[in-house]
C-alpha cells in the first residue's frame, strides 16, 4: 500500500508540474512599465495612451510612444470623478481605446485543494479501515492473498516422527505420504494413487497438530500451513480469492502439501441456519471443493487438515477424490501414555522413585496435551518447594491438581461442614470398595479444590472401552454413596451431592434411551430430547416416540435409579463401622491416599485422637491439620535427600 501511496503521489506532483509549465510558456512574457499615478495622469492628460484596461484599482495598456506596455495603481483614496471625465472625453474623439477586465482568477489548482484534501481523508480512512478488519501490518491491497504460512528447510529446530509418542498406527498412515512424496516412482509403477486429501479427526489435544509439524518436518517439500478462519473476512469472495491464491503457489512448487487447521470454521454444511448460511463462508467452500477436485489438474498438491467437529462437515469435503482418508487421533492407550511421558519428561529432572508406568496407569483418559501440562505442573511444584528433582508425590499432587483444580487449603470451614463432606467422601470410597467390578479407591480427600468441597477419586486398573450393564449399575451406586450416607449418619441431606445426582441420571437415561438395557422396552434406542442437534441438520427437536413410550422411558429411568439407591443404601448399613472408620481418618487427616485408605477401612490407621466416637458424636474440637502418615514420612525424606544433595554441592563444587 505504500508503494501504491508514493506512485500515485509522483504522478499527481508529475502532472501539476506540466500543467504550471504549460501555463507559463503558453503566454510569452512582454517586458511592462511600472509607472507612478502622477506618471499615468500627466501622460493621460497629454494623450500619450492609446489603450486602456481598467480593473478595481490597477489600470494597464500602451503608451502611443513605442506602443509600450504599462500598469500602474490608483490609490482608493484618490477622486476618481476628474479621472473619469478624462477618460470619457478622449475615448469620445478617438484618441483612447478603453476596455474592462474581472480582477484574476486563482488557479484551478487552488480551486480543487479542498476536493483533494477531502479525497485524501477519505482514502486515509479507507486504509485504517481495511488495516483493522484485516489484521494490523497487514497488506490492505493484498487482502485478496493467501496467508499462509511455508514451512522450508531452513536449519532451524524440527519436529519428527520419532519426536511423536503414542501415535504409531497414526504415523504410519502420515509416513506413507512422506514417503510417496519422497520417493513416488515405486508407487507409480504399481498404478497406486496417493491420496489427495487426509483428515485428521479427534477431541482436542490429542496431537493431530503435532503430528502436522511433524509431517512438515519430515517431508522435505514445501508446506503451507493455514487455519480456516484465515479465510473468512466479512467481504464476501475474499474467501475464495485466497483459496485460489493458496492452491496456484501450492502447485508452482509441487509436490507441496497444504495444512488447514480447524477446518470447521470454513467446511461447515451449507445451508445450516436460519435464513440460509454465511455467503462468505459458503463461497469459500465452494472454492475449496473446487479447487480439491474440479475440472482443473491439482497434480503434486496434497492436502490435510485437522477438526474435531467432523459431524458438522458439509459432506462433499468427506467424499473420495477429496478427503479420501479419515485419519482417527483419540486418547492414547497406557502403553502410548508411558511412551508420551518418557517424551515430556526428557530434559525433566527426575527422582529415583518415579515409575512412569505406574503414573500411565494412573491418568486413563489423559490426552497428550494433558500428559505435557501434567509434567510441567509437577515441575512447577518442585521448584514451588525448592527442590532439585520431581519426585512422585509431587507428581500424584499434580496429576490430582490437573483433574480437580487447586487445593484451598485458606478456606475456613466449619465442623458441621467437615463433618458432612467427610461422611459424603466416606459414603463414595466404602461403596466402592464394597462393589465387585467398581474400580479401587486412589485418593480421598475433603480438602476442597475447585468448585468441590472434596472428592474420592477412583482410577481403573487397565483401559476399558466399554461399560456393561452391570458396570454402570455399579457406577451409579458409587456415586449415590455420598447421598445416602448424608441421609444415613446425619439424617438430613445436602446440596453437594448436586452433580453426582446429575450424572446418575444421565447414566439411567443413556441406558434406557441410548444403549437399549430396558427389558420392558426392548433392544430399541430412542433419541435423547435432552440432547441439542445441530440447527443445520434438524430445524428443531424431534421426538420419535409417542407420549406413551416417554411415560415409559421416564417410569424405567427411575426404576433404575430407586434401584440403585435401595442397593447404596444396604451396602452402607451393613458397612455403618467401616464408615465410622474412615470418616474419622478424613477428619483427622484430611487426603488419604490408596494405602492409608485401606488401612482406615480396615481399621489400622493411627486415630487415638478421635474427633469423633463410633456414633458419630462430636468429642474434639482441636482439629488436626496434617497429611497422611505416609505422604508426611515420604516428604521429610525428600527433603532431607534435597538438602544432602545441595551440600555436597556446595562442598564439592568441581563434582
Amino acid at each position: 500500500m505504500k508503494k501504491l501511496f508514493k506512485g500515485a503521489t509522483f504522478y499527481i506532483l508529475l502532472f501539476v508540474l506540466i500543467v504550471s509549465m504549460i501555463n507559463l510558456l503558453g503566454s510569452p512574457a512582454q517586458e511592462v512599465q511600472e509607472l507612478s499615478f502622477s506618471e499615468f495622469y500627466t501622460k493621460l492628460q497629454s494623450e500619450q495612451i492609446t489603450e486602456l484596461t481598467i480593473m478595481e484599482n490597477k489600470v494597464t495598456g500602451k503608451l502611443k510612444k513605442d506602443n509600450t506596455e504599462f500598469s500602474t495603481l490608483v490609490p482608493y483614496a484618490i477622486n476618481n470623478d476628474k479621472l473619469t471625465e478624462i477618460i470619457l472625453t478622449q475615448t469620445e474623439t478617438g484618441a483612447l481605446k478603453v476596455t474592462g477586465q474581472d480582477p484574476p482568477q486563482p488557479s484551478w489548482i487552488i480551486s480543487m485543494l479542498p476536493t483533494l484534501l477531502m479525497l485524501l481523508v477519505m482514502v486515509g480512512v479507507w486504509y485504517m479501515f481495511m488495516q483493522q478488519s484485516q489484521g494490523g501490518g497487514s497488506k490492505v491491497m493484498g487482502f485478496g492473498k493467501s496467508k499462509a504460512k511455508i514451512h522450508k528447510e531452513d536449519g532451524s529446530p524440527k519436529i519428527a516422527f520419532k519426536d511423536v509418542a503414542g501415535l504409531d498406527e497414526e504415523k504410519e498412515e502420515l509416513e506413507e505420504i512422506v514417503d510417496f512424496l519422497k520417493s513416488p516412482q515405486k508407487y507409480i509403477e504399481l498404478g497406486a494413487r496417493i491420496p489427495k486429501g487426509v483428515l485428521l479427526v479427534g477431541p482436542p489435544g490429542t496431537g493431530k497438530t503435532y503430528l502436522s509439524k511433524a509431517v512438515a518436518g519430515e517431508a522435505g517439500v514445501p508446506f503451507y500451513s493455514i487455519s480456516g478462519s484465515d479465510f473468512v473476512e466479512m467481504f464476501v469472495g475474499v474467501g475464495a480469492s485466497r483459496v485460489r491464491d493458496l492452491f496456484e503457489q501450492a502447485k508452482k512448487s509441487a509436490p507441496s502439501i497444504i495444512f488447514i487447521d480447524e477446518i470447521d470454521a470454513v467446511g461447515r454444511r451449507r445451508g445450516a441456519g436460519l435464513g440460509g448460511g454465511h455467503d462468505e463462508r459458503e463461497q469459500t467452500l465452494n472454492q475449496l471443493l473446487v479447487e480439491m477436485d474440479g475440472f482443473g489438474l491439482n497434480e503434486g498438491v496434497i492436502i490435510m487438515a485437522a477438526t474435531n467437529r467432523p459431524d458438522i462437515l458439509d459432506p462433499a469435503l468427506l467424499r473420495p477424490g477429496r478427503f479420501d482418508r479419515q485419519v482417527m487421533v483419540g486418547s492414547p492407550d497406557v502403553k502410548g501414555r508411558e511412551a508420551i511421558l518418557k517424551v515430556h519428561s526428557k530434559n525433566k529432572p527426575l527422582a529415583e522413585d518415579v515409575d512412569l508406568k505406574h503414573i500411565a496407569k494412573g491418568t486413563p483418559g489423559f490426552t497428550p496435551a494433558d500428559l505435557e501440562n501434567l509434567m510441567n505442573e509437577a515441575a512447577l511444584l518442585t521448584v514451588r518447594k525448592r527442590r532439585l528433582k520431581i519426585n512422585n508425590q509431587t507428581i500424584e499432587e499434580a496429576i490430582t491438581k490437573v483433574i480437580a483444580g487447586v487445593a484451598k487449603t485458606s478456606r475456613v470451614i466449619s465442623p458441621k461442614e467437615r463433618k458432612l463432606t467427610a461422611y459424603h467422601e466416606a459414603g463414595h470410597a466404602v461403596v466402592a470398595t464394597m462393589l465387585p467390578y467398581t474400580d479401587p479407591v486412589h485418593q480421598v480427600t475433603i480438602v476442597p479444590r475447585g468448585k468441590a468441597g472434596g472428592f474420592t477419586m477412583i482410577l481403573p486398573e487397565e483401559d476399558r472401552y466399554y461399560m456393561t450393564k452391570t458396570e454402570l449399575k455399579e457406577h451409579m451406586v458409587h456415586l449415590l454413596g455420598g447421598r445416602v450416607s448424608e441421609k444415613l449418619i446425619l439424617g438430613d441431606i445436602s446440596t453437594g451431592a448436586s452433580n453426582d445426582l446429575e450424572r446418575v441420571a444421565q447414566i439411567a437415561r443413556g441406558m434406557v434411551t441410548k444403549y437399549a438395557m430396558s427389558d420392558r422396552l426392548g433392544a430399541m434406542a430412542f433419541v435423547d430430547p435432552s440432547e441439542e442437534v445441530f440447527l443445520g441438520k434438524d430445524f428443531a427437536t424431534k421426538r420419535n416416540y409417542s407420549e406413551e413410550v416417554a411415560s415409559i422411558i421416564d417410569e424405567e429411568i427411575k426404576i433404575l435409579v430407586d434401584e440403585a439407591y435401595q442397593t447404596t443404601l444396604k451396602l452402607l448399613e451393613e458397612n455403618t463401622d467401616k464408615l465410622h472408620l474412615v470418616a474419622q481418618a478424613l477428619l483427622k487427616y484430611e487426603t488419604l491416599d490408596a494405602k492409608n485408605y485401606l488401612k482406615a477401612f480396615n481399621g489400622e490407621l493411627d486415630l487415638s485422637e478421635n474427633e469423633i466416637d463410633l456414633n458419630g458424636e462430636e468429642t474434639q474440637k482441636t482439629l488436626e491439620d496434617s497429611e497422611s502418615l505416609e505422604n508426611k514420612s515420604e516428604t521429610e525424606t525428600a527433603d532431607a535427600n534435597a538438602n544432602a544433595e545441595e551440600e555436597k554441592t556446595e562442598k564439592n563444587p568441581e563434582e
